[in-house]
């Protein structure tokens, strides 16, 4: 999974970037200081493998991962090419969801590259330049369709909906406000347009906005107001505090926190936004040679989650056994648990669930 990180100049995306990843990119009170993408691999973080490992005492120790982009700061035009604009819009095309970072906070020391802080007017400014993208992707696209109607009429269902996206668009909204059938959705989603991916607004905000209580912050709420008209994820967060933290020891990063209010670290609550607002979840395998987490897609049938593992082991399918993590930690080993009748066989039609601990059998 690979999660774009955007915004303004100056809003504190390279500073969050270097909390979350540890990377080094560098992050100064200039505008455009980030010109090339820094990518940075995020473990994600996962206590059912710890409990694991201390039951296999695995030769090797393998957590899901997320990359995280640090993309160069956006300004007005870019949609034309201004600044490092069409660079930007390439890097954004190329992630599976946009994490946009809005400045929440003041501070006279670092400058704010339209001279005052607004939350709204720096989120239209990406949106519209997304939005101008997409608009001469769509009318591309539009004019394939066009061409296609006088072969076959079924593509004009086709213009129609593209028409209606495209009026979306016109109005100054993102495609993923557009009500979609199931079909609407996935005809939208072969189109490619920056505006339709899934996006988490993260409101950068100050230590002492956590230490006062966030509803406090005026910009959060208008974050919050902006994003649930979109049915978008926001999270309340702090790159200063995500910053001090990232070099402690667990046990101190936890007194840190707690001090402050809270249960876990922003990157923590990010990654879980971020499973949330993909549909993703894991499964896990588990033995003496490894514990490992594997990052799947609600909804997947055992066959296809073998393939993440290697394409044999979907191709040759032959049975999934599998049991629930709890159960297994109740039991106490695999060999109670199959005692129990709690390991169950499962074949080609079964969905995964979070939390599933697999042996796949195969056979090419």
């Amino acid at each position: 999974m690979k999660l774009g990180i955007v915004g303004l100049p100056n809003v504190g995306k390279s500073t969050l970037f270097n909390a979350i990843t540890n990377a080094g990119a560098q992050a100064a009170n200039y505008p455009f200081c980030t010109i090339e993408p820094n990518v940075g691999v995020v473990a994600v973080p996962d206590k059912r493998l710890d409990k694991l490992s201390e039951l296999y005492h695995p030769k090797k120790y393998t957590p899901a991962t997320i990359e995280f982009v640090d993309i160069a700061g956006l300004v007005r035009g870019a949609s034309k090419g201004e600044g490092l604009g069409n660079k930007f819009l390439a890097n954004i095309r190329e992630c599976d969801a946009i994490v946009h970072v809005v400045r929440c906070f003041e501070n006279d020391d670092i400058v704010h590259v339209d001279g005052s802080i607004d939350p709204k007017r720096d989120i239209d400014t990406i949106n519209t330049e997304l939005i101008l993208s997409d608009l001469e992707v769509l009318e591309r696209r539009m004019e394939r369709t066009q061409k296609m109607i006088k072969a076959d009429k079924k593509y004009q269902a086709e213009l129609a909906f593209f028409q209606k996206v495209k009026d979306v668009l016109d109005e100054g909204k993102a495609a993923r406000t557009v009500e979609c059938t199931e079909d609407e959705a996935e005809l939208l989603s072969s189109v490619s347009l920056l505006s339709n991916k899934p996006i988490i607004y993260a409101a950068n905000m100050s230590d002492d906005d956590f230490s006062a209580g966030i509803e406090k912050n005026q910009f959060y709420k208008v974050v919050k107001e902006f994003a649930a008209g979109e049915h978008a994820g926001v999270l309340p967060i702090s790159a200063e505090t995500e910053a001090e933290i990232s070099g402690m020891e667990p046990d101190e990063k936890e007194l840190f926190l707690s001090d402050m209010g809270l249960t876990e670290s922003g990157l923590d609550r990010l990654i879980r936004a971020c499973y949330s607002l993909l549909g993703l979840m894991s499964f896990l395998t588990a033995g003496e040679p490894e514990v490992r987490a594997w990052t799947i897609k609600k909804g997947t049938k055992a066959p296809q989650a073998a393939g993440k593992i290697h394409t044999d082991f979907e191709r040759g399918f032959i049975r999934a056994e599998v049991v629930s993590y709890d159960d297994l930690m109740a039991c106490g080993s695999m060999t109670a648990a199959k005692e129990k009748g709690l390991v169950r066989s499962e074949g080609k039609d079964y969905v995964m669930q979070d939390g599933d601990v697999v042996l796949f059998r195969f056979n090419v």
